[in-house]
């Protein structure tokens, strides 16, 4: 593996407001500091402003939750709502694991993320009860029909792609396109769906007993666990996509809208296959194709993500940053790869390290990407920030 060499820059810092402004000449290789390998300096980090979410956000969720446990207690009883809590754990960790596994080439900030599992858990449970109660007491009894393929679609993906859009306004420097649209859109939805199974498994149990709950489990739990996963995806992918091309919130509110209808639709056609059609002969014959093409598209997005990482590294390659076979292992699966298993043969296993340099640079390419398209005002601190971080990790890779 090949780290350093011709084109690395001296360990000052540069007194450029930009990588780009520093001479193209590719300058001597940095002296390697002899210290103990997995000792790092104190580094500085990215501004955090516009990739974090609002703690008093979290606190009205926390009221929210209060207000939701006193419900489930009330309507359903502690112990049915106790079973029912537990059980839907499995299908939200199901939920998770995907998301986990989308989200890998450049994960998302845990703040954002927590925010986003929150308010589809909470706040977005929250908004439809509320709805839901408001039109019952102005209409009075509702069919079947019109509650679970009109009324539920539309409310439900409404108060969950208010949740895509909140986290865009808190975060927009953390939403950098379609694949994190996808990711908080999935986590909403995941977080949704996690309360509405726990009500549904407590309501199998109390009408049916253990063989009315495992079949709702088996149906809800194994057969659909991404299906609230991915009609809102649908609502995050628009607003990624043009979160991407501009930073405007109107820009980003109208391509939701656009999303939104998608979802609703598709939501909508999932909760009628069950009243109007052999559910079963439909989830085999066009849901399960739906889901395996909702992946397919998935990994083409994530070989974008990965090229357009590639295409930003290979500009600071250009500028002297970083070498050519630095940006194929650090831009590639194959070159990661390669790199965990040249680090993990290093004295001390140096895989950790690797793992934040691979971080960085990943981080890196990301903020040149929002700063091409002239939407994030302080890259020029985050890309200072990223590059002392990639220079000493690097240097500590090699360290005898």
């Amino acid at each position: 593996m090949t780290f350093g060499g011709p084109g690395q820059p001296h360990h000052t810092q540069p007194a450029y407001s930009s990588a780009f402004e520093q001479p193209t000449a590719y300058a001597p290789p940095a002296p390697i500091v002899q210290t103990a390998a997995s000792a790092l300096p104190v580094l500085p980090v990215p501004v955090r402003k516009g990739r974090t979410a609002s703690i008093w956000a979290f606190g009205i969720l926390a009221f929210v939750l209060l207000a939701l446990i006193g419900y489930f207690v009330w309507a359903l009883g502690p112990e049915a709502s106790g079973v029912g809590l537990v059980i839907a754990v499995v299908p939200l960790a199901i939920v998770f694991l995907g998301v986990h596994l989308i989200d890998r080439w450049e994960p998302e900030p845990k703040p954002l993320i927590a925010f986003a599992i929150a308010w589809g858990a909470i706040g977005a449970v929250g908004i439809t009860l509320v709805v839901d109660l408001g039109i019952t007491m102005l209409i009075g009894l509702r069919t079947e029909v019109l509650s679970t393929v009109v009324q539920a679609p539309i409310i439900e993906e409404i108060a969950k792609g208010l949740g895509i859009f909140i986290i865009f306004l808190m975060g927009r420097r953390a939403f950098d396109g379609p694949i994190d649209g996808i990711v908080y859109g999935a986590l909403i939805g995941g977080g949704f769906a996690f309360t509405e199974n726990i009500q549904y498994f407590a309501i199998s149990l109390l009408e049916g007993g253990g063989s009315q709950l495992t079949a709702t489990f088996v149906m809800r739990g194994l057969l659909s666990p991404f299906a609230h996963a991915m009609f809102t995806a649908l609502t995050g992918f628009a607003m990624g996509l043009a979160a991407r091309r501009s930073a405007s919130k109107s820009a980003v509110f109208g391509a939701g809208c656009l999303g939104l209808i998608a979802a609703m639709l598709l939501h909508g056609f999932w909760n009628g296959s069950a009243i109007f059609a052999d559910f079963f002969a439909l989830y085999l014959s066009l849901q399960v194709p739906l889901f395996i093409g909702f992946i397919l598209a998935i990994v083409a997005l994530r070989r974008e993500e990965a090229r357009v990482t590639r295409a930003r590294l290979s500009e600071y390659s250009t500028a002297g940053w970083f070498t050519p076979e630095e940006v194929t292992m650090l831009a590639t699966p194959a070159g990661r790869k390669i790199g965990m298993q040249w680090a993990a043969s290093l004295s001390g296993d140096r895989r950790p390290l690797m793992k934040q340099f691979i971080r960085d640079s990943t981080a890196l390419a990301a903020v040149r990407q929002r700063a091409l398209t002239g939407r994030d005002p302080l890259a020029a601190d985050d890309e200072r920030a990223l590059l002392t971080r990639t220079r000493a990790t690097r240097a500590a890779l090699l360290a005898y």
